[in-house]
């Protein structure tokens, strides 16, 4: 099968095609046949070891994980002798961390892994935008205890977090705020929010406007500005912070009446079925920017590393 490859930290030249041998399900797994993944971020920031902390966990000199690929859309080819809750055939999407390997023709998930049944009025390109960032959205959303009626501002509303996190928040009954370029409010209105502020001409920290919460998706809005713009027992996400913003908040969550919530998303079956019921109840839109091939995954990735992609980006094979 081919697969994109990658032996070395670097840049979007280090992923090459190779052909590796397809893999065979265990008594609990399933062999799917990709049609889609994305390229996130997060395939983003580990083939660039960035953070250098990365390497602790996925190899220090040298990738431990040959074949990136974290999220996936595809058939059920094959099932172990045990599997019960999926069959030959089934359309199914989800995620494939921590092992990853999504970036290949074939792959072996458990039965139990973060899979459900790919959404009917979705393509298989479409229901791979959904798992990284709808997961995201809706784990750190339920953890700020979001309520029907609260302000919320998404800092960052037109990426694949904040995409996800503007029509999640508007299915828990929150008014929505989305913070973007000029060139994507019309996308981010048409999502659901209820406004949309264009950070190249407005500092949303001083309209005079407090929200209950605040998700920062993208760790490029000033701190001081998210902890000015929150209501005096609101709560800041830090989506994607690095070691200073957890810090600050840390210490601002110990001194003040406002929590600051950060940390590893946990992903699980629930929310993937969770984020399939929004999308056949059409609440739940994938917004995909571009997409490419296995063959044009460098492209992909280095489209990513622009950091300026509209919802997602796909590879379909």
């Amino acid at each position: 099968m081919k697969a994109a490859v990658y032996s070395t930290y670097g840049s979007p030249e280090v992923l090459q095609l190779k052909e590796l041998t397809k893999p065979s399900p265990k008594d609990h797994e399933i062999l799917v046949k990709i049609h889609a993944t994305a390229v996130t971020s997060g395939d983003s920031r580990l083939r660039k070891a960035d953070p250098f902390a990365v390497r602790f966990v996925f190899g220090l000199f040298k990738p431990k994980k040959s074949v990136l690929g974290g999220v996936l859309s595809g058939t059920i080819e094959a099932t172990g002798k045990d599997v019960r809750g999926f069959k030959v055939g089934d359309h199914v999407f989800g995620s494939s961390f921590p092992n990853f390997g999504a970036y290949a023709e074939y792959i072996c998930l458990p039965e139990n892994g973060k899979l459900a049944i790919k959404p009917e009025n979705m393509s298989h390109e479409e229901a791979a935008a959904l798992p990284f960032g709808g997961m995201t959205a809706l784990h750190f959303l339920r953890k700020a205890n979001i309520q029907p009626g609260q302000k919320v501002l998404i800092y960052g509303a037109s990426g694949a977090v904040g995409t996800a996190a503007v029509q999640i928040a508007k299915h828990f009954g929150a008014i929505v705020t989305g913070v973007c370029s000029t060139a994507n409010i019309e996308m981010v209105k048409s999502l659901g929010a209820d406004k949309v502020i264009d950070y190249t001409q407005t500092d949303f920290a001083k309209n005079g406007e407090q929200y209950d919460v605040i998700y920062e998706t993208v760790n490029k809005a000033p701190f001081s500005s998210c902890i000015a713009a929150l209501t005096n027992n609101g709560t800041l996400i830090l989506g994607s912070a690095m070691l200073t913003g957890i810090l600050r908040g840390v210490w601002t969550a110990a001194t003040s009446n406002k929590k600051v919530i950060f940390g590893q998303v946990t992903e699980t079956a629930e929310l993937v079925n969770f984020l399939q019921q929004m999308a056949e109840a059409g609440q739940l839109k994938a917004v995909v920017d571009k997409k490419y091939t296995l063959e044009q995954i460098s492209d992909a990735h280095a489209y990513v590393d622009n950091g300026h992609k509209k919802g997602n980006v796909v590879i379909r094979f």
